[in-house]
């Protein structure tokens, strides 16, 4: 055992012995300020500090310290009966407190202990108890956001069993504080039933013992009795405020002094109010100012320091923030915040601020929330945070879509007129400025209200302002969204899968295929508009071919013949035939015969010739389509329907190339033009 261990162990020992073993006055002098030195020293540790945690041992404490003043007080009634003395500190508080009157002793003493017992005591046991039930309640779910914590990767394990170690040591704590405080509160009945007996046991014995005279005995026990109940009731009082303290004080950061200097003097204007109210209190009533003009003008110069102090501390703390960000420009690690690149930019000029300025009527930024949310129902994607600032370079009603940092796509708005687009026919009475609808690039007008009536009675297609560029944003995201899906991107969709079907992710990746691979299908799929929303379906595919072939476009058709149904569905009207044009026998032929294999997979190696009279060629047939009303559809066979695919990106990138296995069976099609070479 150490040396401190042996020490505590005799100590508490010793507290015990006192009890039976008879003291000497002058060690009892000695250990009286002992109690009254630890108590102060309790106090203090309890005003300074700044979790429970690190008084931890204060219930514990709080016993030993209890038996030391019953001790003491045990002690100091075997002389005050035996003897008819308890030494110098017993005396000296008594007749210091009575002043020569034991009634006003008497009276002191029980208001003491009035306020021990019944406020900081009964205050204290409340509170403790309060808080232990909520501490013991509050358990699980802080052990659940410590796991979510540690699971996000926010802290390491050893982080984690910290954590939950502390919490167990709160609600530990706080249950034995609660029991603790019952030791205070017998304490104090204990003190007022030894006064009782030192008072009326002192009386006798010195009148049949000591031969003392009735007045004598009375003055002389009095004030000894007064003494001893005093002598342990100061430091019991300490030790209770010191327990309120502690148990109060659970939900601060920092120490007593510290808390209340930033919280009770954080108003300076508060205390000119206050300085005002004790003012005017002297001057209306017979107070008098002689009583409150002092203090009143001591409150009104502590809030005009504390003022001054504040506005000095704002301003070093503006300078200082305004430094670092000079510095953070001269450092050289501040050139890598400069690398970053926002996936989507929405970027306009000032004429259009009050598009996105909600206090102006605008609703640009709940839209974009709606655009992400159609995406994510119509693609499967998760859009990122779409970036919107002004920019003064632009003109003042011009706006630009940047997608990585690069222009895809501006226009120009009107904010006080609406667009109205053309059913297909001109009305020489309606009436505007000509302009190109900039998403799909039809022509329309910039009309005024007075005239968007009109335009729609003609048949005009009239959108506001918000909507056209709703709509351009739109339309940007899904030509593009084969970009915005990244390993990161689809790491995170492979996550969300795993939560519902972790065998099918864990056969997947990486026993089959990479994160890698998985990102460059899905990015094939979304480059032609087919939805990656039924991942399930596509992650099984991929499960059972990636096991044949690793070429992403092989593996991409195996999906979309996996999703027909799909596909169906997006390209034809549930009862009406499907107008397609077909790839002949002779360009297939001509398509097979130019396949070239590399290390990387295959790819089309067409001679130019030949490319441009296909280009030419279905080129007719698409105009023919169109005039008859009908959406463009490239239909293929299989074999060669990618590599049609490869041939359409260069100039008709929009047309959709389907293949005949990722048609329905019960799908009729008719074809309305060949395309051969």
């Amino acid at each position: 055992m150490k040396t401190r261990d042996i020490i505590v162990l005799v100590g508490v020992i010793g507290i015990v012995l006192m009890m039976v073993l008879p003291i000497p006055i002058l060690l009892l002098d000695i250990l009286l300020v002992i109690n009254i030195s630890v108590a102060l020293l309790i106090l203090l540790i309890a005003m300074n500090t700044r979790e429970v945690l690190q008084f931890s041992i204060f219930p514990a404490l709080l016993l030993i310290t209890t038996l030391f003043r019953l001790a003491l007080n045990v002690s100091t009634t075997k002389l005050i009966l035996s003897k008819g003395e308890a030494g110098d500190v017993v005396r000296t508080f008594g007749e210091w407190v009575a002043q020569g009157h034991i009634a006003i002793g008497l009276v002191v003493f029980l208001i003491l202990v009035v306020v021990q017992f019944i406020v900081i005591t009964k205050g204290s046991e409340r509170v403790a108890e309060v808080a232990a039930r909520f501490t013991l309640d509050a358990m699980p779910g802080k052990q659940m956001a410590i796991d979510a914590d540690l699971n996000a990767g926010l802290i390491n394990e050893q982080q984690a069993r910290e954590r939950r170690q502390k919490i167990e040591r709160e609600a530990d704590f706080f249950g034995s504080m609660d029991g603790a405080s019952k030791f205070v509160k017998g304490d104090a009945i204990a003190s007022i039933v030894i006064l009782i007996i030192n008072l009326v046991g002192g009386f006798i014995i010195g009148m049949t013992v000591h031969g003392m005279s009735f007045s004598d005995s009375a003055a002389n026990f009095s004030i000894l009795s007064i003494g001893d109940g005093l002598v342990s009731q100061i430091p019991a009082l300490l030790i209770s405020t010191a327990a309120g303290l502690i148990v109060t004080r659970a939900g601060s950061d920092g120490n007593l002094a510290d808390d209340m200097s930033e919280q009770m003097f954080a108003y300076p204007k508060l205390l000119y109010i206050v300085s005002g109210t004790i003012t005017f209190l002297g001057v209306l009533t017979p107070i008098g100012l002689a009583a409150t003009i002092p203090f009143a003008a001591v409150l009104a110069f502590s809030a005009y320091r504390m003022q001054q102090t504040m506005n000095k501390q704002q301003m070093a703390d503006e300078q200082l923030v305004e430094e670092q960000e000079i510095e953070e420009v001269r450092s050289p690690e501040s050139v890598i915040n400069l690398l970053q690149v926002d996936p989507i930019e929405f970027e306009f000029g000032y004429g259009l601020i009050p598009l996105a300025d909600a206090q102006q009527g605008g609703d640009l930024l709940d839209r974009i929330i709606m655009i992400r949310r159609q995406c994510a129902l119509e693609l499967g994607l998760v859009v990122p945070v779409i970036r919107i600032r002004d920019n003064i370079q632009l003109k003042p009603n011009e706006y630009i879509i940047k997608i990585k940092g690069n222009a895809v796509a501006k226009g120009e708005l009107l904010l006080n007129h609406y667009l109205a687009m053309s059913p297909g026919y001109d009305d020489e009475t309606v009436a505007g400025i000509e302009t190109m609808e900039p998403a799909f690039g039809l022509p329309a007008l910039w009309v005024d209200e007075a005239m968007k009536e009109r335009a729609e009675l003609a048949g005009y297609t009239v959108v506001d302002p918000p909507s056209v560029v709703a709509t351009h944003l739109t339309e940007i995201v899904k030509k593009h969204a084969h970009e915005l899906v990244g390993r990161q991107e689809a790491k995170s969709l492979v996550e969300t899968v795993k939560e519902q079907y972790p065998a099918l992710v864990d056969e997947l990746i990486p026993n089959v295929l990479s994160i890698g691979d998985v990102q460059k299908v899905l990015a094939k799929l979304l480059r032609e508009k087919i939805s990656i929303r039924d991942l399930v379906s596509i992650f099984e595919t991929l499960a059972d071919y990636g096991t044949y072939t690793k070429d992403p476009d092989v593996l991409t058709e195996y999906v979309r013949q996996a999703l027909a149904r799909q596909i169906t569905q997006q390209y034809t009207i549930p009862g009406e035939t499907l107008q397609v044009i077909t790839v002949g026998p002779s360009l297939e032929k001509k398509i097979a015969e130019s396949i070239q294999q590399n290390e990387h997979g295959s790819y089309l190696a067409m001679d130019p010739g030949t490319t441009q009279h296909v280009y030419q060629r279905i080129s007719e047939q698409m105009q023919r389509l169109l005039q008859m009303g009908y959406q463009p559809i490239l239909l293929a066979s299989p074999t060669v329907r990618m590599y049609v695919r490869q041939l359409m990106d260069r100039t008709m990138q929009d047309v959709p190339v389907l293949s005949y296995n990722e048609l329905e069976p019960n799908v009729e099609i008719q074809s309305v033009g060949v395309v051969n070479v």
